[in-house]
């Protein structure tokens, strides 16, 4: 495997736009200040900003700064592109193709600079990301336990039950750290932001092992980050 010798965790969501980064950034400033070396990767981005010749991934940079800014930006996420698309579709567009191999191989260049790397996919587990990859062959072929990034709006439940299942199920199953219930905006009409989270600690199997709150910097529990990193995987 791609990750033999380095502790991590790979950060999906139920959907996109859910605040996978943000949360993926909170994880990356809790480890990078209890002095631990972060590498953060995100195997592929679109929907990129141009700056002169230069294509820049907002999510990128985020991570990298959350981290410390740790070693190359640009190994942060090799492969960009402009295109508010699949990352397969929007490279297509560009003339190009994704590179599938990039996509895993792009994480040896933190495994000898980091203590601990973050992964964060797009979209969630059954988004597509190559011509024949979907999020979940790159989290299954990393070997990173999963956080998995639920949006506190009504419907969350069926959302992160859906993933959860899919984890489970996806060739051998994907090993789930836990569940981190991410506010997307302040407290307003939906009343469900109340009982999401214990409805979702009385059906989930994995832990909801924090709450980030609209905006917060730090989630409302202590979660040591880089023991869920390194626990050996469950046997399926």
């Amino acid at each position: 495997m791609a990750t033999k010798g380095i502790p991590g965790l790979f950060i999906t969501g139920t959907d996109t736009e859910v605040g996978k980064t943000y949360v993926a950034a909170r994880i990356a400033a809790c480890l990078h200040r209890a002095g631990r070396r972060v590498g953060v990767y995100k195997p592929g981005a679109s929907g990129c900003i141009r700056q002169g010749d230069a294509l820049v991934s907002e999510d990128a940079v985020t991570l990298w700064e959350a981290a410390g800014r740790p070693g190359d930006l640009e190994s942060v996420c090799p492969q960009r592109f402009e295109a508010p698309l699949a990352p397969h579709l929007a490279a297509r567009q560009a003339g190009g193709r994704i590179d599938e191999d990039l996509l895993r191989s792009g994480l040896s260049y933190w495994r000898k600079r980091s203590d601990v790397v973050l992964v964060e996919g797009v979209g969630g587990l059954m988004s597509p990301v190559s011509d024949v990859d979907y999020v979940a062959d790159l989290a299954y072929d990393l070997g990173f336990p999963l956080i998995v990034v639920s949006p506190n709006v009504l419907g969350v439940i069926n959302q992160t039950l859906q993933t959860l299942i899919t984890a489970a199920t996806f060739r051998e199953g994907l090993e789930v750290a836990g569940v981190v219930l991410n506010d997307l905006r302040p407290a307003g009409h939906d009343v469900s932001v109340s009982s999401n989270r214990s409805e979702l600690e009385a059906r989930c199997v994995p832990p909801v092992l924090a709450q980030l709150g609209w905006q917060a910097e730090d989630f409302d529990a202590e979660v040591d980050w880089y023991r869920l990193a390194t626990a050996q995987p469950k046997m399926a």
